[in-house]
């Protein structure tokens, strides 16, 4: 906790932060006096690796200026934007596209992942050599490589141009048109389910490429309880892997289920011992981080049920304040360990530095998450109208307040 006055100074230099500034750079006297009537938390600026902002090609959707002020609201001072969009990033003409929007309209840093493979058709590589030094890493998120053969020539070039592969792992073989778990639930309700396997087996395959090849390696949003036992034994064995999951998936569970378009994500909700497993996997270090998956989406697109609606929620206004409700109020980890998942941990592991940008909170302050004020374009969540704990009250990110 902290009392606020001018000479207040943040230094978060066992956190890895490089710069020491004063809260009187930042707000006015007004401002400071207004803090000192309550305690509040000061964290460090949050870095989520696996967002979706959707520009350029889909700004109806989102745009990097209402995500990445989004991503403020929420605590986020840096993001890592995925290249599903249109242009594919695949090569520099093309990410310099995104590199020009970023530039222009970003509240914070933004670093934009490059395409594996051209036009992420998983036929042919992208122009990995030139692109590398403008990215943050490569994936061709949304779909999994399907053949083996590219993943590891990927993971090669990869390798040795000092870059990681993210990669969303799912085996189009083994989908059958599923868009739910297939569990209990789509049994009962008549859907079509997407089985564990489809994930698993291809982390599986990727792992032992990584073996293989020494490529620095990351799997995107896992879910099944098989994922984690298997990067679990990958990184015993000296593999240098590292893994993701999002917070929808340590609170819900196929039990969470409503016949509703904003409880349909990729991968699903899975079952209630796979986000045991997840929670554990958290706890004893198998996962690394979390990351939001944040995927925005019209609200036509997340009209149409489970089964039409388009894959895909948002999350990165809300995810601090349900992560603290759910684990850290009730004592499944401490908020060290909170902190590590959500700042600290991403940023080691991407390289991507933490200068002079910090987060204030209430955490004493409940309140109903509402879409109606969030700053994203995407209002799905299937979080709408649960009483958190947890409210942002000023994210400041190179000096600057980019939310209060």
């Amino acid at each position: 906790m902290v009392t606020f006055d001018k000479a207040t100074k943040f230094d978060f230099e066992n956190l890895g932060n490089e710069t020491e500034f004063y809260l009187d750079d930042i707000l006015s006297e007004d401002e400071i006096s207004v803090f000192n009537n309550h305690k509040y938390t000061v964290l460090p600026g949050f870095c989520d690796v696996h967002v979706h902002f959707r520009e350029p090609g889909f700004s109806y959707k989102e745009t990097i200026s209402s995500g990445s002020r989004a991503a403020a609201h929420g605590g986020y001072t840096a993001v890592c934007t995925m290249p599903n969009l249109n242009p594919v990033p695949d090569c520099m003409e093309n990410l310099q596209k995104q590199l020009d929007i970023i530039e222009r309209d970003a509240a914070i840093a933004v670093y934009p992942y490059s395409a594996i493979s051209v036009g992420e058709r998983g036929k042919e590589l992208s122009d990995m050599d030139n692109l590398a030094e403008k990215s943050i890493a490569f994936s061709d998120d949304g779909r999994g490589v399907q053949d083996e053969s590219m993943m590891r020539e990927a993971m090669l070039r990869a390798k040795k141009l000092g870059k990681i592969i993210a990669a969303h792992c799912e085996d189009n073989d083994l989908l059958f048109g599923g868009y739910i778990h297939d569990g209990k639930y789509a049994k009962e309700h008549g859907h079509r389910g997407i089985c564990s396997a489809s994930e698993y087996k291809q982390i599986e395959r990727d792992l032992k490429l990584a073996k293989e090849t020494g490529c620095a390696y990351h799997v995107c949003h896992i879910s099944t309880k098989e994922s984690v036992e298997l990067i679990r034994k990958a990184k015993g064995e000296g593999v240098d892997v590292t893994c993701e999951t999002a917070p929808h998936y340590l609170i819900l569970d196929e039990g969470s289920l409503q016949e509703d378009g904003k409880f349909k994500m990729n991968p699903p909700l899975r079952s209630a011992g796979d986000k045991l497993a997840l929670i554990e996997g958290i706890k004893d270090g198998t996962i690394d981080m979390i990351a939001t998956d944040h995927a925005p989406h019209s609200k036509e697109e997340k009209s149409r049920g489970l089964e039409k609606s388009a894959f895909g929620i948002v999350g990165i206004e809300t995810a601090f304040s349900l992560l603290y409700t759910h684990l850290v109020r009730t004592k499944v980890i401490s908020m060290e360990k909170l902190i590590e998942l959500m700042a600290l941990n991403p940023r080691k592991r991407f390289g991507i530095p933490l200068r002079n940008e910090f987060s204030i909170w209430d955490l004493n302050e409940e309140y109903i998450i509402d879409t109606d004020r969030f700053l994203s374009k995407g209002k799905a969540t299937p979080f709408e109208g649960e009483k958190v704990y947890g409210k942002c009250m000023l994210t400041v990110y190179n000096g600057k307040a980019v939310f209060k």
